[in-house]
């Protein structure tokens, strides 16, 4: 008959479900949500303790991004950095006690994404994602470290290459460092050296999942050149050792991505 609903019914099957049936197929993703809340909760919480840590020493944390400066400055008369807003050196080791938190956390918010993900791969993909989740970390602070020990001391004595102790008739360029400023430009160039280095890490995953290849890579090598060039022009201050440290670094492990994925490609190719 028009208008009536054939799917209604008691002798249909869709009226047979049982709701116990309906409610167990629903528990699952409620299992999920709870499980992503409990990881969120204990990687804030650790992020939250690390940071009031941080925050404790963030003079001492602070005064050590600033040694590369200091140690060229030690013949000077009076070196020092200035502030020119009453709360500008609170806010400025706030700031440094939040980068330092999150990059010494980061380990625990990868391993809480992994505890969470972990249950649903299969022990061959297990095995395939649990190295780059170790290799993240240990490429970003290998970054950062070749930031503050190779590059700083050179890109600083560049910059203080500009100072000019003017003519008798004329003014003098002296370096006169702000506080916010110099930790704007510390954090810019290690967060640039850090992601840098985790270049292999997205290519290789890429190539793992078929996205990429090797041939492809080294197809497309003159455009990645040119693509690193103008990233460290970008993330970098303009000067063209900054640049360059960062490009050269890339494109090195530009090519050890295209040696890994190729010898994936031969153990895939032999299975």
């Amino acid at each position: 008959m028009a208008g009536t609903d054939e799917t209604a019914g008691p002798g249909n099957p869709a009226d047979d479900r049982n709701p116990e049936d309906v409610e167990q197929s629903r528990a699952p993703l409620l299992e999920h949500l709870i499980e992503l809340r409990k990881r969120l909760l204990y990687s804030i919480v650790a992020f939250a303790l690390v940071f009031v840590g941080c925050v404790l020493v963030a003079e001492q944390i602070y005064a050590f991004l600033v040694q590369p400066l200091a140690d060229l400055l030690q013949d000077r008369q009076d070196p020092r950095l200035i502030f020119t807003g009453l709360a500008e050196v609170l806010f400025t080791q706030l700031k440094v006690a939040f980068f330092a938190a999150l990059m010494i956390s980061f380990p625990v918010l990868a391993s809480q994404i992994w505890m969470f993900v972990a249950p649903g791969l299969y022990r061959n993909e297990k095995k395939a994602f649990l190295p780059f989740l170790v290799a993240t970390p240990v490429l970003f602070f290998a970054g950062a470290a070749m930031a503050y020990y190779v590059v700083f001391p050179f890109a600083w004595e560049f910059f203080l290459s500009f100072e000019s102790p003017g003519a008798a008739e004329g003014v003098a360029i002296q370096f006169e460092g702000k506080v916010d400023e110099y930790l704007s430009i510390v954090m810019r160039l290690i967060f640039a050296f850090g992601f840098s280095f985790m270049l292999p890490v997205a290519l290789v995953l890429l190539g793992k999942v078929g996205l990429l290849t090797s041939d492809g890579l080294k197809a497309r090598r003159r455009y990645a050149i040119v693509f690193v060039f103008i990233l460290g022009a970008i993330l970098t201050p303009a000067d063209p050792f900054s640049q360059v440290a960062v490009a050269v670094p890339v494109l090195i492990l530009y090519e050890v991505s295209i040696l890994i994925i190729k010898a994936m490609e031969k153990q895939r190719r032999r299975r």
